[in-house]
């Protein structure tokens, strides 16, 4: 069987791969360019308590619940994060997460620093954890304003925020500078590469070594 044949057909545990960023350093856009170029990711979909849009597809963009189901799935820990937000819940469930993994595929999070702690707490053998920096506050600014979809007040809210979202920078695993969209983007997919080959993450290893080793030569 030719290496390149072998290599992909060893089985492996999936990973979580959470991205988080302050608003504006590419953090949204190099998770989509993930999910659209790599087949063995998937978007975790978060439930939520907040109200349907119309433009919104049930299962697709979030899971709607009440918040009594909400607090259900909090309190018999089927969730493996959770914040509020403007009144409303969101948060990650447990059950298609631990699914993906055990089946080999791999998730990813696009989450805040206070998710990706949560998340850690619980899965932490699981996750890899990758912050985006921007290349400089004054960048940061110009891209805010660049993409025109907030007032002067809120873009200065959030390059506020964005001090604070920055100082847990050392919370994690990999940190890449996104001063060039496209070298970001493939710093982030050599981590990721690198993350799949680890021997912890192959259970499949075992057999495939020890058929190895009964291999005859002859």
């Amino acid at each position: 069987m030719p290496a390149k044949d072998a290599g992909s057909r060893i089985r492996r545990r999936g990973l979580m791969l959470v991205l988080s960023s302050p608003s504006g350093a590419g953090k949204s856009t190099i998770a989509r360019n993930l999910i659209e170029s790599d087949q063995e990711f998937e978007l975790s979909v978060s439930v939520t308590t907040r109200p349907r849009r119309g433009s919104e597809i049930e299962g697709q963009h979030y899971h709607f619940r009440p918040q009594r189901d909400f607090e259900i799935l909090r309190d018999n820990d089927e969730l493996l994060e959770w914040a509020e937000v403007h009144g409303n819940f969101y948060a990650t469930p447990r059950e298609p997460a631990e699914r993906a993994l055990a089946e080999g595929r791999d998730m990813l999070f696009d989450i805040d620093w206070q998710g990706a702690k949560q998340l850690k707490e619980k899965m932490r053998g699981d996750i890899v954890s990758i912050f985006i920096l921007p290349p400089s506050m004054k960048e940061l600014k110009a891209r805010l304003k660049r993409r025109a979809e907030d007032q002067e007040a809120v873009i200065e809210t959030r390059l506020k925020n964005s001090r604070t979202e920055i100082e847990h920078w050392t919370e994690y695993d990999f940190v890449v500078i996104n001063d060039d969209l496209d070298r970001a983007f493939a710093e982030v997919k050599s981590i990721v590469t690198a993350e799949r080959l680890r021997r912890d993450r192959r259970p499949g290893l075992f057999d495939f070594v020890s058929g190895l080793l009964d291999e005859s030569t002859d």
